[in-house]
C-alpha cells in the first residue's frame, strides 16, 4: 500500500506542476495577443456568431478579451497554489524524515540495551552510535543528518537503555516467572487444604450421625430391658442419683409358692439352716 501511495502522490505532483505551467503559458500568450490586437499589431480572433437571427458584430474580439481576462485572473492564483504544493512537499519530506529518524533511533536504542556501546564521552558515544547505524543493513542509505540526530537521541536516552537493558529485563522476567510458580504452588496447597478440611468436616458429621444413631439404639435397648425385667421376676427401682449416672437397681422378687405343691418344712437339727431364696449378684 505504501509504494502505491507514493507513486500516486508523485504522479499527482507532476500533473499539478504541468497544469500550472500550461495555465501560466496560456495567460501570457493570450495577454500578448490581446495587447497586440489592441495596438493593431495582431488581428483579432474572427468568430461568426448570431443571436435571434441578428449577427453579433466583433464577436471574436469580445470572446478573446473575455478569455484573456479569465485566464489572467486564474494566473494570479498560481503563486498561492505553488506555495501550497511546496508546503505539502515539505510536510511529506518531514514526515518521511521523522520516520527514518524514529527507525534509526529504535535500532540504536536496541543495540544500546544490548550493551554494545562502551564509550562514555558524548562525542565518542554519538560517533559510535552513528557508525553502528551506518553498518546496519537497513539504515546505511539514510542521510548523515538523520543518523546524527538518531545518535544524539540514543545518547540522551542511554540511562533509560541501561535501566531497561536486555539483562535487566530478562532477570525481571525470570523473577516474575518464579513468583508466578510460587503463587501457583501456594494456590495448589490452599486447594488441597480446603479439600482436606471439607473431608474432615464430612467425616465428623458422619461420626456424629453414627453416634446419635447408636445413642438412640442404646436408649431403645434400655427401654426394652426395663420392660422385660418385670416379666423375668425382677423389681425395677429408681435410684435417687443424678440422671447422668443411669443406675437402675434390680431386686429379685420372692418366688411365689405353687398353689398345688406346698413347701416342705425344714427338719430340725444342729446343722439345719433356713433356705433363703438366692439373690443374683448385683
Amino acid at each position: 500500500m505504501k509504494p502505491q501511495a507514493g507513486v500516486f502522490t508523485s504522479a499527482q505532483r507532476q500533473v499539478q506542476a504541468l497544469a500550472m505551467l500550461a495555465l501560466g503559458a496560456a495567460a501570457i500568450s493570450l495577454a500578448v495577443l490581446t495587447l497586440g490586437a489592441v495596438a493593431g499589431f495582431t488581428p483579432w480572433i474572427e468568430i461568426y456568431a448570431s443571436h435571434d437571427g441578428v449577427q453579433i458584430a466583433r464577436a471574436g474580439m469580445w470572446v478573446q478579451i473575455g478569455l484573456t481576462l479569465l485566464v489572467v485572473a486564474l494566473a494570479f492564483y498560481l503563486p498561492s497554489a505553488a506555495r501550497v504544493l511546496k508546503l505539502e512537499a515539505h510536510h511529506r519530506d518531514f514526515s518521511l524524515s521523522m520516520e527514518d529518524v524514529a527507525r534509526a533511533y529504535r535500532a540504536s536504542h536496541e543495540a544500546d540495551r544490548a550493551t554494545l556501546f562502551k564509550m562514555a564521552s558524548e562525542f565518542d558515544s554519538v560517533r559510535e552510535r552513528i557508525q553502528h547505524m551506518k553498518e546496519h543493513p537497513d539504515l546505511g542509505h539514510l542521510e548523515p543528518e538523520i543518523l546524527e540526530l538518531a545518535g544524539q537521541m540514543s545518547h540522551v536516552s542511554r540511562d533509560l537503555a541501561d535501566i531497561y537493558s536486555d539483562d535487566s529485563v530478562a532477570r525481571a522476567k525470570a523473577f516474575l516467572k518464579q513468583r508466578q510458580e510460587e503463587v501457583d504452588r501456594y494456590l495448589e496447597t490452599l486447594a488441597l487444604a480446603k479439600k482436606t478440611t471439607e473431608d474432615l468436616r464430612g467425616w465428623m458429621n458422619q461420626l456424629e450421625a453414627e453416634e446419635a444413631l447408636a445413642d438412640r439404639q442404646v436408649a431403645a435397648l434400655e427401654a426394652d430391658l426395663l420392660a422385660l425385667l418385670p416379666e423375668l421376676g425382677f423389681e425395677v427401682g429408681t435410684d435417687p442419683e443424678p440422671v447422668e449416672a443411669k443406675v437402675v437397681s434390680m431386686v429379685q422378687a420372692a418366688p411365689k409358692p405353687h398353689p398345688t405343691r406346698p413347701q416342705p418344712r425344714p427338719q430340725a437339727g444342729p446343722q439345719s439352716r433356713p433356705i433363703l431364696p438366692s439373690h443374683p449378684e448385683h
